[in-house]
C-alpha cells in the first residue's frame, strides 16, 4: 500500500504519518518525485491502515494495491535510481559497457583483454574467478588467484571490476577485490546468497534466471534491497525457450517492461543470449536502441582457445568495432557512450529511504 502526499505537505505531517505506520509495526519507504512524497507501507496486513492514513493531514490519496516488491517498484519510487561505482554511473544518460572473458585464465590473458577493453571505451572489466558450471568436470575458475589478477588489471587500466560470487561464504572475499558483485542466472533464486550480497555495501549485478519471469527477477532484487543494499543493477541475459538456433532467447521486451516496473538500472548480456559471437553486435545494438543502460559482453584475445564460452566471446578487434557501432545507435536515441559520467544533482544512487 502507498500513500501519496500533498505537494505542500509540511515536514511535521510527514513525520506523523511515518510514526503512525511504524507504531503499527510496519516498515516505511519514503521516496520523493517532482516535489511530491510517496510513502510506502511494507508488511502483511498493511491495508488495515488505509482508513486511518486516508484521514491524516497531508495525505492526498491511498493506493491499496501494490506490487509484491515495494522496495524496487517504480510505483513506490517513481524516480530513476543511478548506481555509482566510483566515477562510473549506471542508469544515467551515458551507457556503461562491461567487457572481458568468461573466466580469468592467466595474467597475460586478463591484462591483454583489460587493455583492449579500456582502449575501446569500456569502463568495467568482467571476468569470472569462481565459475558455476553445469558439468562438475568443467573449469571452475582460479578462485582467489583470479581475483588478485583482476585487481592487478584494475590497478593498471583503471577499469572497475565485475565478478561473480557463487556462495554466501565467498561474499566477503569477493567484495574485498571486486567493485561490483555479480549474482549469476543459476543463483538468481539462491535466497541465502541474495541476502548475503544485500548485507555488504558493494553494488550488485543481478542476472535474470534462465526460466525466470520478470516479476521473479524483481522479487530476487527485493531480497537484496530488503537486506539493506539498494545498489542493484538488473541484467537481462536471455531465457530458455523452445528455440534452438541460439543458446538462449534474448527477451528484448523485458528491457522496456522492467523500465516500466522498476527504478533500478537495467543492462543486457548479449553474449549469453546468443551463444554465437557473430550475433552479439546486432543484439547489442538492439539493446541500446530499446533503452538498456549498458551491456556486459564477453571478450577474449583468442576465443577458440578459451577454457569456457569461447564460442560466444568476441575477439578484441570485433569488440572495438562493436563499440563504434553502439556509439552511433546511442546517439540516435539521445544517449552517449563515454568513459566517465558527469556528476549532476540528479545522479544520486537512490532517494529511497527505508525505516524499520
Amino acid at each position: 500500500m502507498i500513500a501519496i502526499l500533498d505537494k505542500d505537505c509540511p515536514l511535521k505531517f510527514k513525520a506523523e504519518i511515518v510514526r503512525t505506520i511504524e507504531g503499527a509495526g510496519f516498515r516505511v519507504q519514503v521516496s520523493e518525485h517532482n516535489d511530491q512524497s510517496i510513502v510506502g507501507v511494507i508488511g502483511l496486513g498493511a491495508e488495515k491502515l488505509a482508513g486511518q492514513l486516508a484521514g491524516m493531514p497531508g495525505v492526498k490519496e491511498i493506493r491499496p494495491v501494490a506490487p509484491p516488491y515495494p522496495l524496487v517498484s517504480r510505483e513506490h519510487h517513481p524516480g530513476q535510481t543511478r548506481v555509482k561505482v566510483d566515477d562510473v554511473t549506471v542508469g544515467g544518460p551515458s551507457l556503461v559497457v562491461m567487457a572481458g572473458p568468461c573466466a580469468v585464465e592467466s595474467q597475460e590473458q586478463i591484462m591483454t583483454v583489460a587493455r583492449a577493453v579500456s582502449a575501446a571505451g569500456g569502463v568495467m572489466l568482467r571476468g569470472g574467478a569462481f565459475k558455476p558450471r553445469s558439468s562438475p568436470y568443467s573449469f571452475q575458475g582460479l578462485g582467489q588467484e583470479g581475483l588478485e589478477l583482476l585487481a592487478e588489471a584494475r590497478d593498471e587500466t583503471g577499469l572497475r571490476i565485475v565478478t561473480e560470487v557463487v556462495a554466501p561464504d565467498d561474499v566477503d572475499l569477493v567484495a574485498r577485490y571486486a567493485d561490483v558483485l555479480q549474482v549469476g542466472a543459476r543463483n538468481m533464486q539462491n535466497y541465502r546468497l541474495l541476502s548475503a550480497v544485500g548485507e555488504q555495501p558493494n553494488p550488485v549485478l543481478l542476472k535474470r534466471g534462465m526460466m525466470a519471469t520478470v516479476d521473479e527477477l524483481l522479487l530476487a532484487a527485493e531480497y537484496i534491497v530488503a537486506a539493506g543494499n539498494p545498489r542493484v543493477i538488473l541484467c537481462e541475459r536471455g531465457i530458455r525457450t523452445f528455440e534452438t538456433a541460439t543458446r538462449n532467447t534474448l527477451d528484448i521486451c523485458a528491457i522496456p517492461v522492467l523500465k516500466e516496473k522498476t527504478h533500478l538500472p537495467v543492462i543486457v548480456d548479449p553474449s549469453h543470449a546468443a551463444g554465437r559471437r557473430e550475433l552479439v553486435p546486432a543484439l547489442s545494438r538492439a539493446a541500446v536502441a530499446v533503452g538498456a543502460d549498458g551491456l556486459i559482453v564477453e571478450v577474449h584475445p583468442n576465443p577458440d582457445a578459451a577454457v569456457s564460452d569461447g564460442r560466444q566471446s568476441l575477439t578484441l578487434d570485433a569488440f572495438a568495432e562493436m563499440m563504434d557501432e553502439i556509439r552511433t545507435v546511442a546517439g540516435a536515441v539521445g544517449r552517449s557512450l563515454t568513459r566517465t559520467t558527469t556528476p549532476d544533482t540528479q545522479g544520486q544512487e537512490s532517494v529511497v529511504r527505508i525505516s524499520g
